[in-house]
Protein backbone atom coordinates (compact mmCIF):
# COMPACT_ATOMS: atom_id res chain seq x y z
CA UNK A 1 0.00 0.00 0.00
CA UNK A 2 2.69 2.42 1.25
CA UNK A 3 4.54 1.53 -1.95
CA UNK A 4 1.83 2.70 -4.33
CA UNK A 5 1.49 5.88 -2.24
CA UNK A 6 4.95 6.71 -2.80
CA UNK A 7 4.96 5.85 -6.88
CA UNK A 8 1.63 7.66 -6.99
CA UNK A 9 3.34 10.55 -5.39
CA UNK A 10 6.75 10.43 -7.41
CA UNK A 11 4.58 10.38 -10.65
CA UNK A 12 3.28 13.26 -9.70
CA UNK A 13 5.74 15.27 -8.43
CA UNK A 14 7.95 14.06 -11.58
CA UNK A 15 4.60 15.04 -14.03
CA UNK A 16 4.45 18.85 -12.21
CA UNK A 17 8.22 19.59 -12.44
CA UNK A 18 8.12 19.83 -16.76
CA UNK A 19 9.92 22.75 -17.46
CA UNK A 20 8.13 26.02 -18.81
CA UNK A 21 8.28 27.72 -21.87
CA UNK A 22 10.50 30.37 -21.83
CA UNK A 23 8.70 33.82 -22.21
CA UNK A 24 9.87 36.56 -24.47
CA UNK A 25 9.61 40.19 -24.67
CA UNK A 26 8.69 42.35 -27.57
CA UNK A 27 9.56 46.08 -27.68
CA UNK A 28 7.27 47.50 -30.01
CA UNK A 29 8.59 50.68 -30.42
CA UNK A 30 11.99 49.70 -31.80
CA UNK A 31 10.89 46.80 -34.89
CA UNK A 32 12.03 47.78 -37.67
CA UNK A 33 10.30 47.32 -40.78
CA UNK A 34 13.47 44.89 -41.82
CA UNK A 35 12.92 43.17 -38.58
CA UNK A 36 9.86 42.69 -39.09
CA UNK A 37 9.96 41.45 -42.61
CA UNK A 38 12.65 38.75 -41.08
CA UNK A 39 9.34 37.53 -39.04
CA UNK A 40 7.65 34.04 -39.18
CA UNK A 41 3.99 34.39 -39.99
CA UNK A 42 2.82 33.62 -36.49
CA UNK A 43 4.98 36.61 -35.21
CA UNK A 44 3.80 39.09 -37.89
CA UNK A 45 0.53 38.31 -37.06
CA UNK A 46 1.02 39.15 -33.53
CA UNK A 47 2.41 42.35 -33.80
CA UNK A 48 0.17 43.54 -37.02
CA UNK A 49 -2.42 43.13 -34.53
CA UNK A 50 -1.28 44.34 -31.48
CA UNK A 51 -0.27 47.46 -33.99
CA UNK A 52 -4.16 47.65 -35.11
CA UNK A 53 -5.21 47.59 -31.61
CA UNK A 54 -2.90 50.09 -30.45
CA UNK A 55 -3.30 52.34 -32.84
CA UNK A 56 -7.20 51.79 -33.05
CA UNK A 57 -7.47 52.82 -29.61
CA UNK A 58 -5.53 55.45 -29.58
CA UNK A 59 -7.86 56.73 -31.87
CA UNK A 60 -10.93 55.66 -29.93
CA UNK A 61 -11.93 53.34 -32.74
CA UNK A 62 -14.03 50.29 -32.14
CA UNK A 63 -15.16 49.15 -35.62
CA UNK A 64 -13.06 47.58 -38.24
CA UNK A 65 -13.66 47.67 -42.03
CA UNK A 66 -11.90 44.85 -43.68
CA UNK A 67 -11.40 47.59 -46.79
CA UNK A 68 -9.09 49.94 -44.70
CA UNK A 69 -6.85 46.68 -43.38
CA UNK A 70 -6.23 45.73 -46.63
CA UNK A 71 -5.20 49.30 -47.82
CA UNK A 72 -3.35 49.86 -45.02
CA UNK A 73 -1.04 47.11 -44.73
CA UNK A 74 -0.64 47.44 -48.61
CA UNK A 75 0.69 50.95 -47.91
CA UNK A 76 2.72 50.19 -44.96
CA UNK A 77 3.89 47.43 -46.96
CA UNK A 78 5.17 49.73 -49.73
CA UNK A 79 6.76 52.30 -47.50
CA UNK A 80 8.71 49.75 -45.39
CA UNK A 81 10.01 48.13 -48.78
CA UNK A 82 11.39 51.99 -49.13
CA UNK A 83 12.37 52.38 -45.81
CA UNK A 84 13.74 48.93 -44.23
CA UNK A 85 15.32 50.84 -41.38
CA UNK A 86 12.33 52.85 -40.29
CA UNK A 87 10.48 52.02 -37.25
CA UNK A 88 7.58 50.16 -38.07
CA UNK A 89 5.22 52.24 -35.28
CA UNK A 90 6.28 55.03 -37.63
CA UNK A 91 5.68 53.05 -40.69
CA UNK A 92 1.37 52.73 -39.74
CA UNK A 93 1.58 55.92 -38.21
CA UNK A 94 1.98 57.71 -41.11
CA UNK A 95 0.58 55.37 -43.29
CA UNK A 96 -2.34 54.15 -41.68
CA UNK A 97 -6.23 55.68 -41.72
Amino acid sequence: MNRKLIFAGLFAALSLAVPANAQTTLEMADITCKDFSGYDADRQDFVANWMRGYFMAAKNLTVIDSRYVKRNSQKIARYCKKLPNAKLMDAVEKNAR
